[in-house]
């Protein structure tokens, strides 16, 4: 019982895979947006400590995070891992490489216009990603669609498909905020985008996904359908009880009220995965799984600082704090896990050049420079916290060093398996090689 899901998952999956180009690619563009995400924050680092919104860099580095990291790699991975787990073809290889072609270049555009302050430029961009979502939103729901299987899965897709629609809404709105041509007041505007961008389609994508991947990587069994429907329900409640108070319905109950729903459907999520850690046949799942282990600990802290902003809490650094422990604490940290352990697999699925048999994931993964990147991105997030805290810009400057030299040992970690997996594997020696 314990490989069941793991075999389920894997079999016949060598028949649904993407070619290897279209979801390296994705990763590929996280793993430079990170780096160059820190850059912008260590451009904006003196206004890190308090910042709560404007054009500049330290809103590029956030969106060169959120859009750059979080939702490339959620592209490219779920259209690489939602039809190998619901059992269904790809339908499409020009739809990813439109996504690809419109979401990249807009990005660059959208980061580029918050760091230099051009609203023309930054209005250009979201306008390119908005259609480039849009577009991945359709494959995501034809794939929803026509699943087989893995119900809670397919609830949380929906779920976050639902969010996306609303985080473009209100980006597109923000976005042209701008320019004298905003579709909602800002401030609602800026609250459900936060909600539904962080919480709404990542929270519940990151959520869903791990019901495929945690029991994966552990050789666990599936988790209890019924617990992962109830914390679906309640976080789906959660979100609507949000909303309703950012359009300024009852806000303060109901935000105490939303952050409630989701503490107990993260509780049962979490209960669901230490089993799934707990049981498995693979107990130690390394520093990949410590980093996935502490963005768990981080995600319950963000709704401590959620509740903490719903009751007013005299601290002025709390919104930098809260932006800080959401977005850079449990997504990206989640997400970095995940990623030194999903590249090397999708990667060992793809047969090398040559005849030889595919690789296993460790031998594609460089571990030195994924324990550099360990420390470093630990090492920044602190002193981020502590430059919130003390409302100290040096501090700032400090923590994004730390995480620029954190990017930058996983982008060797990341160059180094393209490498290793384009080339075919050494010869092994026979035993009499070296007998004259």
């Amino acid at each position: 019982m314990a490989t069941k899901l793991a075999a389920g998952f894997l079999a016949g999956a060598t028949s649904r895979l993407l070619p290897a180009s279209i979801p390296l690619r994705f990763f590929g563009a996280a793993v430079a947006c990170q780096l160059l995400a820190w850059l912008a924050l260590l451009g904006g680092s003196g206004n890190l400590p308090r910042f709560a919104g404007g054009l500049g860099w330290t809103l590029a580095a956030l969106h060169l995070v959120t859009l750059g990291v979080l939702v490339m790699t959620a592209i490219g991975a779920s259209l690489q891992l939602l039809p190998v787990a619901t059992r269904q073809p790809v339908r499409s290889m020009r739809g990813p490489v439109l996504v690809w072609w419109l979401y990249a270049p807009g990005v660059a555009a959208i980061a580029l216009g918050m760091g230099l302050a051009r609203p023309w430029l930054l209005a250009g961009g979201a306008s390119a990603v908005v259609v480039a979502l849009l577009v991945y939103a359709t494959l995501l729901a034809q794939n929803l669609a026509g699943a087989r299987g893995m119900p809670v899965v397919v609830a949380h897709g929906w779920t976050a498909l639902v969010s996306l629609l609303v985080t473009l809404l209100t980006a597109f709105s923000l976005a042209f905020t701008y320019v004298g041509m905003p579709l909602l007041d800002r401030g609602t505007g800026l609250a459900l985008h936060v909600l539904f961008a962080a919480y709404g389609f990542m929270g519940m994508l990151a959520l869903g996904l791990s019901y495929i991947l945690v029991p994966m990587f552990a050789l666990s069994a599936a988790p209890h359908e019924k617990r992962a429907l109830a914390s679906c329900g309640l976080a789906i409640l959660a979100l609507a009880l949000a909303a309703a108070a950012a359009l300024g319905v009852a806000p303060r109950p109901l935000r105490i009220g939303a952050a409630l729903a989701a503490a107990i459907a993260i509780t049962l999520h979490l209960r669901l995965m230490t089993v799934a850690l707990k049981t498995g046949m693979r107990r130690e799942l390394g520093r990949s799984f410590r980093l996935v282990r502490i963005s768990w600990a981080l995600l319950a802290l963000s709704l401590l600082l959620a509740l903490a902003l719903a009751v007013d809490l005299p601290f002025e650094g709390m919104p930098a704090l809260f932006g800080l422990v959401l977005i850079a604490g449990w997504l990206l940290t989640f997400l970095l896990g995940i990623l030194q352990r999903i590249v090397p697999f999708l990667a060992s699925m793809h047969k090398p050049p040559g005849k030889s048999p595919p690789r296993t994931p460790s031998s594609l993964t460089a571990d030195r420079p994924l324990a550099i990147h360990f420390w470093c991105h630990l090492g920044a997030l602190t002193l981020l916290a502590l430059a919130i805290v003390l409302d100290n810009a040096w501090i700032a400057a400090a923590g994004a060093l730390a995480g620029s030299a954190g990017a930058v040992a996983f982008a060797a970690f990341y160059l180094i398996l393209i490498d290793r997996m384009r080339r075919p594997p050494a010869a092994r020696a026979r035993p009499d090689a070296n007998v004259a």
